[in-house]
């Protein structure tokens, strides 16, 4: 019973400052629209410049491929050009292609050269642009043959499972459920303590009848409730508003956000104890979350993680929950799939618990 007027007590000093509800509750929303469509690894709108050379109809028809695909924004179509280099090098163009007449035999009617040259700043563009021209030119002579009675020796099918329209929103809608929940959560947990120790409240409820595990658990069950909310409204979001399927269980999910919520708001509230001003508990707070998402697997694999570092993404709590969770999502995988996982993240929620509540007995008996 006392605990549970201490949980009424941190959500009535959480609902007082006014100023902080619309980041609690508002801004994820706005951030998860916002970030769904911004944060995507699909290439579209390539911004490219045609240059042909040729007179033969086969490049004629594949420019017109080029210029209706949506892959590609087809700024200007010429016979001639100055160097490309300079053209590249103001950076309105991604790439500038150019088809040229075979000077192979009797050919030159039939099969001209094609050259991409791409401003390789933005790699990954870059690359999957040049794999984008090398299709479309791929297919079109596989019509062509098809169309002349020539059939292949071999034939390339590929079956996508799980993704098969390879919507890169499928994958990242997850995670940035994943991210704002970290967050939210990181920052609000890492100022509760040292508020209590600049506003001189913690000597009232160290002198109450109130145990340090009480006032340790007191202080986080709000933070978790806030943070399981968050993460049921950001689900409805993307789900809804996205259209991104879930195929897994949501009790899975609920339960690896238990977990993980442990972990980091243990990790928070250790933030909190050592930490003098909010301003520091802030500071620290941003370290930690930047070092979480980029070691998380969010934006890239973690398979490209050099090995040297690899440790630091091996006790990530955060790389976890977005792994189990996108296997919920996207795969459909019950807890066998990802046991191993779930119990990993336990460990560390277990660790970081033990040294948190440890160093916040230490401060409570000074």
């Amino acid at each position: 019973m006392r605990l549970l007027y201490l949980v009424k007590k941190e959500f009535i000093e959480i609902f007082r400052q006014r100023e902080i509800l619309p980041f609690i509750f508002v801004s994820p929303i706005i951030q998860i629209v916002l970030f769904g469509y911004v944060v995507t690894t699909d290439i579209k709108n390539v911004p490219v410049e045609i240059v042909n050379y040729s007179n033969s109809a086969t490049a004629e028809r594949i420019i017109r491929r080029i210029n209706s695909s949506p892959l590609f924004n087809v700024k200007k179509i010429s016979a001639s050009e100055a160097d490309p280099k300079l053209v590249l090098k103001k950076g309105k163009l991604s790439a500038v292609i150019l088809f040229r007449d075979s000077d192979s035999g009797n050919l030159t009617s039939s099969m001209p050269e094609v050259q991409v040259l791409m401003d390789g700043v933005d790699s990954n563009t870059s690359s999957l642009a040049a794999g984008y021209v090398a299709g479309i030119i791929r297919r079109y002579f596989l019509e062509e043959l098809k169309n002349m009675g020539i059939k292949m020796p071999v034939e390339n099918r590929t079956l996508i499972r799980f993704n098969p329209e390879l919507k890169s929103i499928n994958y990242m809608g997850p995670g940035i459920v994943a991210l704002l929940l970290t967050i939210l959560s990181l920052f609000l947990t890492s100022l509760s303590i040292v508020r209590e120790k600049v506003q001189q409240t913690m000597d009232t409820l160290l002198v109450s009848r109130l145990s340090p595990v009480e006032i340790y658990i007191g202080k986080a069950m709000p933070m978790m409730l806030i943070g399981i909310f968050n993460m049921i409204v950001g689900t409805a979001v993307v789900v809804l508003w996205f259209g991104i399927p879930v195929r897994g269980n949501m009790i899975y999910m609920l339960i690896t956000a238990i977990i993980f919520l442990c972990a980091l708001l243990s990790y928070a509230l250790f933030i909190s104890t050592v930490a003098s001003t909010e301003q520091q508990a802030l500071f620290f707070s941003w370290f930690s979350m930047v070092t979480f998402i980029m070691l998380a697997g969010l934006f890239t694999p973690v398979e490209n993680i050099p090995a040297a570092v690899r440790f630091f993404s091996d006790i990530d709590p955060v790389r976890y929950l977005i792994k189990i969770i996108r296997e919920i999502f996207i795969k459909g995988n019950g807890i066998t799939y990802f046991y191993k996982d779930l119990i990993i993240l336990a460990g560390i929620a277990t660790v970081v618990l033990s040294v948190s509540l440890f160093n916040f007995r230490r401060l409570v008996r000074k």
